[in-house]
């Protein structure tokens, strides 16, 4: 499935680093960012994490980070670059399912199947505003 602009977010559930939980009916009202990473701790999505930090942490918008890492893996990741947003564990690929992001890849002539990097603005009343795939 492919979200596009306009359409409802998938619900979504999931537990974050710092003992935290996140879901979209309890960010209803304020618009928020819904990124996907593909690995912890590897050099693309460190740079990825930090950037978001440093645009937008400690703003008035919430920034969550979703890879399929186990909670032990992004509990060590948010420590280790100071994250205040939070990084959520989604181990099942429900919401990576929903939102689209977990796709075929390529790499060295092999197919995989592996989180796509994407970033979702979701508005307030939970509608997709933005996306931008494979950044």
């Amino acid at each position: 499935m492919s979200l596009n602009e306009g359409d409802q977010a998938p619900d979504f559930k999931m537990a974050a680093s710092g003992g935290r939980e996140v879901s979209l009916a309890a960010l209803r009202g304020k618009p928020f960012v819904l990124y996907f990473y593909p690995k912890a701790d590897t050099p693309g999505c460190t740079k990825e994490a930090c950037g978001f930090q440093e645009a937008l942490g400690g703003g008035d918008i919430t920034v969550i980070g979703v890879s399929r890492d186990p909670m032990k893996a992004i509990e060590k990741f948010a420590e280790k670059y100071r994250l205040t947003f939070p990084l959520a564990s989604d181990e099942s690929g429900k919401v990576s399912e929903a939102y689209g992001t977990w796709v075929e890849k390529s790499m060295y002539g092999r197919k995989y199947l592996g989180m796509e990097r994407a970033t979702f603005l979701i508005d307030g009343a939970g509608r997709v505003a933005r996306v931008w795939r494979n950044v």
